[in-house]
C-alpha cells in the first residue's frame, strides 16, 4: 500500500518532471504534449489511492503544477491526457463504469490544474452489439461532471469503432471527435479520410481540432499494420489536412517520440505556424 510519504515524493518528483519536459518541448518548438495518465500513480486505486490536497506538502505540488501551466501557456504548448485502455465508460459492469468515471474525473482535475483542454478516450466496449454499446457510452458520458465533459474527446480506434460509428455519439453529447489517421486507414467504416475529417471538424466548434498521426511498424501490407513505427512516414499524413488552411493540433504517436516529432515537423515546415 502506498504511504503518504511515498505518494508525496512521487507527486513532487513527477510534477517537477512535467516542468522539465515542457521546458524541453519549448526548446524543440514542440507545441503539443500528452501528459502521462500515470503522472500520479495509483491516485485512484481503491486501497492505496490519495488526493493531492491531502498530501503533507500539497501546496508545493500545486505550485509545481501551476508552474507547468504557465510554461505551457507561454510556449503555446497544448496539453492533453489519454486515459488507458482499461478506462471503459460503456462497460456492461457497473463497477468498471464507476472506476472509469473516477479516473476520468481525476484526470480532469489534473487537466484543470495544468491547463490541459483535451482528455481523449476511445469508444470502449462493443458488448451487446455496437448500437447498445454506443448507447451505454452516451449514458457514461452523461454521468461525468462539466469539468470532465468539457475536456472529453472521442477517438476512432482500429478494432471496434470507426469515426463514422462515433459521430452520432459526438453529436448527441456535444463531445468532439479526434480523427486518428492510422486507425482510420485500418478501420475506415466506409468513410474517406476527407469525409471523416470534415465531420470531425464540425464537432470542434470554435476550438482548434485535435488529430492523431502514426505509421505502421511493419508496413501497410503486413499481417498486422496496427503497431506504431518509430517514426512517421510523411506520406502517411493525409494531404487533405495540409490543404484545409486552418490551425490543427496533431499528436505524433511514434516510438521515437520527440525525434519523430522533429523529423515530421521538418518535412512539413511550410505548414507550421
Amino acid at each position: 500500500m502506498t504511504s503518504y510519504s511515498e505518494a508525496l515524493i512521487g507527486a513532487l518528483h513527477n510534477a517537477k518532471a512535467l516542468i522539465d519536459v515542457l521546458h524541453y518541448c519549448r526548446g524543440l518548438d514542440i507545441r503539443a504534449f500528452r501528459v502521462s495518465s500515470q503522472i500520479f500513480p495509483l491516485a485512484t486505486h481503491p486501497l492505496s489511492g490519495y488526493r493531492l490536497d491531502t498530501l503533507p506538502d500539497a501546496a508545493e505540488v500545486y505550485r509545481r503544477l501551476e508552474c507547468a501551466r504557465q510554461i505551457a501557456t507561454g510556449a503555446d504548448i497544448r496539453l492533453s491526457f489519454h486515459p488507458d485502455q482499461f478506462i471503459v465508460l460503456n462497460s456492461t459492469r457497473p463497477d468498471v463504469v464507476a472506476s472509469a468515471i473516477a479516473e476520468v474525473e481525476w484526470q480532469a482535475e489534473l487537466a484543470e490544474a495544468i491547463g490541459a483542454d483535451v482528455i481523449c478516450l476511445h469508444g470502449g466496449s462493443t458488448a451487446g452489439g455496437p448500437e447498445h454499446a454506443l448507447a451505454r457510452l452516451i449514458d457514461g458520458i452523461g454521468q461525468l461532471s462539466h469539468r470532465a465533459r468539457s475536456r472529453l474527446a472521442l477517438e476512432n480506434d482500429d478494432r471496434c469503432f470507426a469515426a463514422v460509428d462515433l459521430l452520432p455519439v459526438a453529436l448527441a453529447t456535444d463531445i468532439p471527435l479526434v480523427v486518428d489517421a492510422h486507425h482510420h486507414r485500418v478501420l475506415s467504416g466506409d468513410l474517406s479520410i476527407e469525409e471523416a475529417t470534415d465531420w470531425a471538424l464540425a464537432t470542434w466548434g470554435d476550438r482548434e481540432p485535435y488529430f492523431h498521426i502514426s505509421s505502421p511498424r511493419d508496413g501497410w501490407q503486413s499481417r498486422d499494420p496496427r503497431p506504431h513505427a518509430d517514426v512517421v512516414d510523411p506520406a502517411d499524413v493525409p494531404q487533405y489536412w495540409s490543404e484545409l488552411g486552418i490551425p490543427l493540433t496533431i499528436d505524433v504517436e511514434a516510438k521515437a517520440k520527440e525525434r519523430a516529432v522533429v523529423a515530421l515537423a521538418r518535412a512539413f515546415q511550410q505548414f507550421i505556424t
